[in-house]
């Protein structure tokens, strides 16, 4: 069956990629980080390789297969499905699509010489090429059509911050000031100990999908003390790049922005679900998640090995990584901002 599809490769024209997301848009499987946006975006911000496929039956697409090809001296040389985004793989509704993308995923990663193939799944497989590992968890949950409602759904406990923190005399606002959004979010990963990314990914993110991406950020005495850079597609908001500063805590204003978030993309946006993203099994951010009701999904993330003897470990909690991680909570915010891009390029 796979003998009759036909292999192409993404380029630079308009038209083609138009027709790629139009299939994205068309299908159940195709998420948000399968649009060729986050193809331009990689390119212009970080230099990668993209190496974007996609099989035709009949001059029809019948699936896509976004591939990122990144390689450091210090973290190995890998092709992704997708960096900097939760999901990814072969996007179809053909099994044999799907089958055939995977195995060209799989002869080109052994082309390129990489260490190793990445595809992040939602979802099983069973191709017998393919080694799973399930270390990372989705959450989210169906968002109710009222203020009121959406509050009365959060977990008690967690309702009772979220209240707290509306006596809090804080305010929001939903712009484009990615500015902002990138100033408390370099803050918040630099005393987490992890690099961050250059100012310029969050601006040209805004720009690449317009309306489908914005910015809330919360204020207290009109000083911003939490800000979220979310994406909007298929009725789902996905707030994706968020933080708070020192105060945040005791404000409990990353609390109120999520929840204003959950309001504003119910009202606004005609939004239905809440994508609260990935997060490491058992880390902080997975037990944060769990406190709103939410459940966690495992992600099926799917390897194929090429030089590489063992799966990747690239996880905060690996101990190879801990005296980094400890220096880098030390470093003045403008050096970590400064110095941060040349790494967090390869920690998508």
């Amino acid at each position: 069956m796979t003998d009759n599809y036909q292999l192409c490769r993404l380029g630079d024209d308009a038209q083609e990629s138009q027709k790629w997301d139009d299939f994205v848009d068309s299908i159940d499987t195709g998420t948000f980080f399968h649009l060729t946006g986050w193809k331009r975006v990689i390119e212009s911000v970080y230099g990668h390789s993209c190496h974007y496929l996609y099989a035709t039956l009949n001059n029809n697409i019948v699936g896509v297969l976004p591939l990122v090809e990144q390689k450091s001296l210090l973290f190995g040389h890998a092709l992704i499905s997708t960096p900097f985004c939760v999901y990814g793989g072969v996007a179809s509704n053909s099994d044999d699509a799907t089958l055939f993308l995977e195995n060209e995923a799989i002869a080109l990663a052994h082309k390129l010489g990489v260490d190793y193939l990445e595809m992040r799944y939602p979802f099983t497989r069973n191709n017998p090429e393919l080694t799973e590992k399930c270390a990372h968890s989705s959450f989210g949950w169906e968002l109710a059509d009222t203020p009121e409602a959406i509050l009365a759904g959060i977990k008690k406990k967690q309702r009772a911050v979220v209240r707290h923190s509306l006596k809090n005399e804080l305010s929001f606002r939903i712009e484009e000031d990615t500015k902002t959004a990138y100033d408390v979010y370099s803050e918040s990963v630099r005393n987490l100990g992890t690099p961050v990314f250059p100012k310029k990914y969050f601006a040209s993110l805004k720009q690449e999908f317009g309306d489908n991406c914005d910015v809330l950020t919360v204020d207290k005495n009109q000083k911003a003390v939490s800000s979220v850079l979310s994406f909007y597609y298929k009725n789902q908001v996905l707030p994706f790049y968020g933080g708070g500063l020192f105060d945040a805590r005791a404000l409990k204003s990353n609390d109120f922005m999520y929840y204003q978030l959950m309001c504003h993309a119910q009202e606004n946006k005609k939004c239905t679900y809440f994508d609260f993203g990935r997060s490491k099994d058992d880390s902080g951010a997975f037990k944060y998640k769990r406190t709103w009701g939410m459940e966690p999904v495992a992600l099926h993330y799917q390897f194929h090995l090429v030089k590489a003897e063992a799966l990747p470990n690239l996880s905060p909690n690996n101990p190879k990584y801990q005296f980094f991680i400890k220096m880098w909570q030390k470093l003045p915010v403008w050096l970590s901002r400064r110095i941060g891009p040349f790494l967090s390029k390869y920690l998508g």
